[in-house]
């Protein structure tokens, strides 16, 4: 015993040591993003993405625009060329290729595009679904999917003025069948930037913080679900459907899942200012591995903050949580649509809208390529009874990332209210009491005292290095905790 402090302090000391010697690495390390040339003397504020045969990628345009681009997988991109295939949509958010034609979502139907005479324009103009209103509102956006598993659509139908509802369904998500019948399927939506699927195939949306919404987030659209804001719920009427909850403004989400079971939790939160503003498109790595070591994982772009952010899911009781990690940055201006090909590039498309982003251009389309070098990272966070297990992409140095003192936590939630956000409420500081590292050294259990369910639980490991002496890339994680495993 007599010898514990001055070991101690010589470990101590070496943990410093290496610390300070270690350097995270740069984004261009790991991934290269370059941008695509646009038509010269053309608007470009692109709404949405689709990938073609032969290479080619359809972009659509926030002024109506179909454009086709050829080249853009290629090495030398100065040699990209765009042909026109269709003009005069209604800002369509949402676009895919299926059955030799493009099926565009538009604010006010769902259509499918055809060129039947093959002159590289369209020429056919089907109107697949209709089935909501319009205002006349700028703010009315319809945010579509691809199809899902059943080759059913979705979309999400913003508020008018993203804080009424003056039209028909206004605050709905809507499901489309392949028949062309539209069904209400969730309740409660605010402010969507984008709708997508997991890896399970289950749909989700980003909704912008505001009225109801004390931070921004991904949302699952559980069929059946209220999804929080009440605005909208007068519409159950034009269906039959039995009304949504009404929760009380001033409480907190999980007082009012308690009361509503049909109340579905955000399943992560996306911290305002912390992590983005304003979140967009939704897509999830199946790749298997050309992207980087996130196959599985959902990607989600940001407006505001002209970024791509990582989020890992898992179920817990039945709800998907999960965490949001910093991932790429630096685009030229703020991402609406995102799409990753088969090969893994990721295609951005990127627009100020007037609101502003970070990034020199007032819209941009950009791609992403992974170089090959995999990044030092937290790969997933999943919860346990008494705290937290995280893996990571490399292995860890079991000295700094068996030592409780390499993290840090720190734990809140917001006020679910009518009111526009919150401030981050309630707040408690959990302490890491142990943390075990696996044998073979890519996964640590983490014991945590004073785990609160409900809340946004940002875990800290800038302490904790590889087994090569790296830093993490990033390391800072945001987890909702809606639910603690039994």
């Amino acid at each position: 015993m007599k010898y514990s402090r001055p070991f101690a302090s010589i470990r101590g000391f070496l943990l410093i040591a290496i610390a300070s010697s270690a350097q995270a690495g740069q984004q261009s390390d790991y991934y290269l993003r370059e941008e695509i040339p646009l038509p010269e003397n053309e608007v470009m504020e692109i709404g949405s993405i689709a990938l073609m045969p032969d290479q080619k990628v359809a972009v659509t345009t926030r002024r109506g625009d179909l454009w086709i681009c050829e080249g853009a997988y290629a090495d030398d991109l100065s040699r990209v060329t765009w042909s026109k295939f269709a003009e005069n949509l209604h800002e369509p958010l949402g676009m895919f290729w299926k059955d030799d034609s493009l099926w565009v979502h538009q604010r006010p139907e769902f259509t499918r595009i055809t060129d039947t005479d093959g002159d590289g324009r369209g020429d056919q103009f089907e109107t697949i679904s209709s089935g909501w209103g319009l205002s006349g509102d700028y703010h009315e956006y319809n945010f579509g999917s691809d199809p899902d598993k059943d080759g059913n659509v979705w979309n999400v139908l913003c508020l008018t003025g993203s804080a009424n509802a003056k039209a028909d369904w206004r605050g709905w998500s809507m499901r489309i069948t392949p028949e062309g019948k539209t069904i209400p399927t969730c309740s409660g939506i605010r402010s969507p930037g984008g709708i997508g699927f997991n890896a399970q195939g289950d749909a989700f949306y980003t909704d912008n913080q505001g009225l109801w919404n004390g931070s921004s987030s991904l949302k699952w659209l559980k069929p059946g679900s209220f999804q929080g804001n009440p605005t909208g719920n007068k519409y159950h009427k034009l269906a039959d459907l039995p009304e949504p909850p009404n929760p009380e403004s001033g409480s907190r989400i999980l007082t009012e899942r308690k009361k509503f079971p049909e109340l579905i939790p955000p399943a992560v939160v996306f911290p305002h200012g912390k992590v983005g503003q304003s979140p967009t498109g939704i897509i999830t790595d199946q790749t298997k591995g050309k992207f980087g070591p996130f196959a599985g994982q959902v990607f989600v772009g940001e407006q505001t903050h002209s970024q791509v952010q990582r989020v890992c899911l898992e179920q817990v009781n039945g709800i998907y949580q999960g965490a949001v990690f910093l991932f790429l940055e630096d685009f030229e201006s703020g991402l609406v649509p995102i799409r990753l090909a088969d090969d893994g590039t990721l295609f951005a498309g990127g627009t100020n809208r007037g609101w502003a982003s970070r990034g020199s251009k007032t819209f941009t389309f950009e791609r992403v390529r992974w170089t090959g070098t995999v990044p030092f990272e937290i790969h997933t966070i999943t919860a346990r009874p008494d705290g937290f297990e995280l893996t990571f992409t490399e292995p860890v140095d079991p000295d700094t990332a068996s030592d409780p003192d390499s993290y840090s936590m720190a734990s809140w939630t917001y006020i679910y209210q009518s009111g526009y956000g919150s401030p981050e409420v309630d707040k408690t500081t959990p302490k890491v009491t142990a943390a075990v590292v696996s044998p073979d050294k890519t996964r640590v259990r983490l014991t945590i005292e004073g785990m609160v369910q409900g809340h946004v639980h940002q875990l800290d490991a800038k302490s904790v290095r590889s087994s090569t002496g790296e830093q993490l890339w990033h390391p800072t994680a945001y987890y909702t905790l809606n639910e603690i495993p039994k």
